[in-house]
């Protein structure tokens, strides 16, 4: 029965936040309703409400969810990564950006982004905020495996280049996110170039 109550539970979750990504896409973050998003999801106000206080909780278990996706895909780039550094950093941090918009759009990110800025110390932001960690972590771990397979150089910093790799990742993806009419291509594109010649001094000499 325990384990029936707990596949149960993990449903309604999983029925209620596609609900609201639904419907914050749809209607918008400020016009998707509590009652619709209930609807939707086929249960009754009072259970979103055991769950979440609010939408910002709502939307922050979205951007969680999307997250810890790709943090799994992550795993397996850094478990068996291609033989050739930019290809196994872009697979990692490209993997990121082309996942960015499965669950969430545009407007669904400025607000998250916009909340995690103004409320820093609030649940939502602290979560955001330990998201951003984990892809920075993941991302020094890729650079720190390269090492391992002699692709990176000993000498190099490993946290150091995986946070910048990082940090110049999540900058582009905020421009994108501000620009409606940047795409993905052209945010891949850019992310590419900018992290060139930081990869081709990093990587070991052939």
């Amino acid at each position: 029965m325990t384990g029936l109550r707990a596949r149960q539970k993990a449903d309604r979750h999983q029925r209620i936040l596609q609900a609201a990504s639904e419907l914050f896409r749809n209607s918008g973050y400020e016009g998707a309703k509590i009652e619709a998003i209930a609807a939707l999801a086929e249960v009754s106000i009072g259970t979103i409400y055991n769950y979440y206080e609010n939408k910002g909780d709502l939307l922050v278990a979205i951007v969680a969810m999307e997250v810890n996706e790709v943090l799994n895909a992550g795993h397996e780039v850094i478990e068996n990564p291609p033989a050739n550094v930019a290809k196994a950093v872009d697979r990692l941090v490209i993997g990121y950006i082309e996942h960015s918009l499965v669950y969430l759009s545009k407007e669904m990110w400025r607000q998250a982004m916009a909340i995690s800025t103004q409320q820093p110390e609030s649940p939502f932001g602290r979560t955001y905020g330990d998201l951003d960690r984990a892809l920075t972590d993941q991302t020094c771990a890729l650079i720190r495996r390269l090492q391992e397979l002699k692709l990176v150089r000993r000498d190099v910093d490993a946290r150091s280049v995986g946070e910048m790799i990082f940090n110049n990742t999540n900058m582009m993806f905020s421009i994108f996110v501000k620009a409606e009419a940047m795409t993905i291509a052209d945010l891949r594109a850019g992310i590419r170039r900018q992290n060139k010649l930081l990869l081709d001094a990093a990587a070991s000499p052939a």
